[in-house]
């Protein structure tokens, strides 16, 4: 049994002083108070959410695709381009490299567990792999040699549009027909029971632009009643695609003709009016907000405000990984809600001041698109837990809520970090992954074969 006392926690039940919460068989198995200040290990203790979306290989892009191109209305499109070409280098072997430093960096940043959105499936020109999980088994690996815990959603990638036209380029690598993909996430989810009891997997159709009707289908039924993620909405162009082929804006055909509830997350949904935002929150479903992604590719702005005064639920991914900071996102989501609106604490409430909505919702929100019971300091959930040293310039010792609001928006909440489980494995000390120096120089070694070919 392992043994964590803290000044301070964020349990269940709310803010609670000296606490001792026990851990065993990777779960919390109680929380109890303690004497005062006896024996405190840590400042403050707090549920570490799920980052529910993420494409680990573009972390390897980071800081390459800032640079105009010849179109003076360079945009999503062209960086996409981009990312095309980028993908005709990478093997097996760096794209595990590269997850393993990407799952390394959320743990952190203070993420415990992370949704996988995994569309890189075959190899150069969409030939298939002797294994057809080949790549998935891969990220399985890099995740169980971080420690992370993982929901993998194998992505079914069809075509490229609306109208059905032939992958072309790197878009080849994602390629399946729904015979294939159910063969392929079947050898998947037979490469997980290789990791640990908090690995899952769910499916993930890629967007309405890239399945048709039958992979639709096809891909909510192997789900088996895990979660379902899809890209929707993102961009402005793809509305008028969706609109153009299908008669109806992307949230909105999705809601009238999919039974959409809380397996579901919608990933970005940045391109939504009214009606369908207060569909979209009453629906149950989560939006998985990737904010500092969002601003990178100009996606546009989430309507956080509307959303959540409907009861609608979020949760938050970092997408491209082209920086990872928990504490970061979220500040991100909230300026943005304040740029739009002229506002200040846009998203906060009389009970509950802005870092707290946006904290609990991180945890809510990408526990439940994860099917991972985790979110929350309680006896029975996985013990999924950032300590935090708040005895130094940037946490000066605040306690609750202004803790809370102080790490999101002081700058430097990641720094305060001093220690990381997920699932009872302790897999950051002193602020450092335990394993940072041998997977950092891999991934050293791999950057470089990477950028002598781009």
């Amino acid at each position: 049994m392992k043994k964590i006392i803290a000044k301070q926690a964020l349990t269940e039940t709310g803010w609670q002083n000296d606490v001792e919460i026990g851990i065993e068989n990777g779960r919390i198995a109680y929380i109890e108070t303690t004497p005062t200040g006896a024996n405190s290990t840590v400042s403050l203790l707090l549920p570490a959410p799920l980052n529910l979306h993420s494409h680990t290989f573009q972390r390897a892009m980071s800081g390459l695709t800032e640079a105009r191109g010849p179109n003076a209305s360079d945009s999503f499109w062209s960086w996409r381009r981009l990312m095309y070409k980028f993908l005709d280098q990478l093997t097996p072997k760096q794209v595990q490299s590269i997850a393993a430093q990407v799952f390394l960096e959320m743990l952190e940043a203070g993420f415990a567990s992370v949704a996988e959105f995994h569309y890189l499936h075959h190899d150069h020109g969409g030939k298939s792999y002797s294994n057809l999980a080949e790549m998935s088994e891969r990220i399985v690996q890099a995740a169980m040699d971080v420690g992370i815990g993982l929901t993998l959603l194998p992505v079914l990638y069809q075509h490229g549009g609306c109208d059905a036209r032939p992958l072309h380029g790197g878009q080849k690598r994602f390629g399946n027909d729904p015979d294939q993909f159910q063969r392929l996430h079947e050898s998947a989810a037979r490469a997980l029971t290789a990791g640990p009891a908090d690995f899952t997997i769910g499916a993930a159709p890629h967007s309405l632009r890239a399945v048709d009707a039958e992979g639709l289908a096809r891909s909510i039924a192997l789900s088996s009643g895990g979660p379902i993620h899809m890209h929707l909405a993102e961009q402005v162009a793809e509305v008028e695609e969706v609109v153009a082929h299908m008669g109806a804006r992307p949230t909105e055909w999705l809601l009238n003709n999919q039974d959409v509830d809380d397996r579901w997350c919608l990933i970005h949904s940045t391109q939504m009016i009214e009606t369908e935002t207060r569909s979209l929150a009453r629906s149950g479903a989560v939006a998985g907000l990737c904010p500092i992604t969002e601003s990178n590719l100009g996606d546009g702005i989430f309507n956080g405000t509307q959303f959540l005064a409907e009861g609608g639920r979020i949760g938050f991914g970092s997408d491209s990984n082209v920086h990872i900071d928990l504490f970061d996102e979220l500040k991100t989501l909230e300026y943005s809600q304040r740029l739009r609106d002229r506002s200040r604490a846009s998203l906060a409430t009389p009970a509950r001041s802005t870092g707290r909505v946006l904290f609990d919702a991180a945890n809510a929100g990408g526990a439940q698109a994860g099917g991972r019971q985790s979110g929350k300091l309680a006896p029975g959930m996985f013990a999924d837990i950032i300590a935090l040293d708040l005895d130094n310039e940037w946490g000066v010792n605040r306690r609750d809520d202004i803790a809370l609001d102080t790490l999101i928006f002081g700058g430097h909440g990641q720094d305060c970090i001093t220690d990381i489980w997920s699932a009872g494995r302790h897999v950051v000390k002193d602020g450092r992954h335990v394993a940072r120096d041998r997977i950092t120089m891999d991934f050293i070694k791999v950057m470089g074969e990477l950028e002598q070919e781009i």
